[in-house]
């Protein structure tokens, strides 16, 4: 029979291992539940995974997709590792566009040099803040922070569809629930001319460095990794908690904020209810995929980022709905949890009482 062990320290192996094996075991099952919808597993995996990055510019859309997605994740990893869970980088996603939008539409006419930057600051601040509300609520009356960030998550998205279909609707969008386009002026620098490639493309790795360099160098960093692993022990060191867990989730609030003004105002070029396909939840799978490390978190961030363009892919060519993103997603966040156990345990197989490794 099997039977599960405790290692009595982590396991490095299986913390570079864990994700890799998880990611074999959701191919697999993906590809058993393809079969079951009656879709050949090997074409269905291979558009799903392999068709987006040969297709026109395939490339350059994986990488749009995956800054809003590498943002985030760094930030959440960053909060994550000082313990603190938050859950609502989607409502600091949406509150972040709501701000930039709401600076975007209100100035239009403002040269770009000035005028962009105050709206990039305006999107970070969305976020601080509700990340901010969180941290206090936490707190002030000890609130749990995965209930009161998820809470928000909801109100910022009711805030946004209340906006765009009542005062900010553009009156000449023919009823639809949608702001009227962003200037030009206010909408972010392409890298590439006629190309969907804006700056959050670039500054998403390097936030990912600065949040690496900062965990890993810094004393604020050390703190946190202290915080996250001996929450007592930081207390007896003298480091202040209630201090720690305001940083975190300002600093993984502000960054969903600048994912969220970024990608309104870098990729869609406007206010709509659909802004986030639940990018602050997949960031959320992306930054433990990525083993909390904000560099481990941009191949993780890639990784996700396609399975958004597979899903479209697949929807188009064999058929399937668009839920089989989040499907795929669910499996991987449920394997990679699973997975986690062997940093801390072993399987053994016992026989006729001698247990053998397996």
């Amino acid at each position: 029979m099997l039977r599960i062990e405790p290692r009595g320290c982590e396991s490095k192996f299986w913390r570079y291992a864990s994700p890799l094996l998880a990611l074999v075991l959701t191919g697999v099952v993906s590809g058993l539940i393809f079969a079951a919808m009656g879709r050949p597993p090997g074409r269905t995996v291979y558009t799903f995974l392999v068709m987006p990055l040969l297709q026109q510019d395939g490339l350059q859309a994986l990488a749009v997709k995956a800054a809003p997605l590498v943002m985030m994740g760094v930030g959440l990893s960053l909060a994550y590792r000082a313990n603190v869970w938050n859950i609502g980088a989607d409502g600091q996603f949406i509150l972040g566009a709501i701000c930039g939008g709401g600076m975007a539409l209100a100035f239009p006419d403002a040269p770009a040099w000035a005028i962009f930057p105050v709206v990039v600051l305006a999107g970070i601040i969305g976020g601080m803040l509700n990340g901010g509300l969180v941290a206090w609520l936490r707190i002030r009356f000890n609130a749990n922070e995965i209930l009161t960030s998820l809470m928000f998550a909801y109100i910022s998205q009711y805030l946004l569809v209340y906006l765009v279909t009542g005062p900010w609707r553009d009156p000449q969008g023919y009823g639809f629930p949608q702001t009227a386009m962003f200037a030009d002026n206010t909408l972010g620098p392409r890298l590439v001319a006629d190309s969907n490639l804006h700056i959050g493309v670039v500054l998403a790795p390097l936030v990912a460095v600065a949040l690496w360099l900062m965990l890993e160098r810094s004393l604020l960093g050390f703190q946190f990794r202290v915080l996250g692993q001996a929450a007592r022990a930081a207390r007896f060191a003298g480091f202040r908690e209630s201090r720690l867990v305001w940083v975190a989730m300002l600093i993984s609030g502000g960054l969903a904020g600048l994912a969220g003004v970024l990608e309104a105002t870098g990729t869609v070029g406007q206010l709509t209810p659909n802004l986030s396909p639940g990018y602050g939840f997949t960031a959320i799978i992306v930054a433990f995929l990525g083993r909390l490390n904000p560099l481990g978190v941009i191949p993780a961030g890639l990784l996700l980022a396609l399975t958004y363009l597979g899903g479209d892919a697949a929807q188009i060519s064999l058929g399937l709905p668009n839920a089989v993103t989040g499907i795929f997603q669910g499996i991987l966040l449920f394997f990679l949890l699973g997975c986690d156990m062997l940093l801390l345990n072993r399987v053994r197989w016992v026989s006729g009482g001698t247990r053998a490794a397996r």
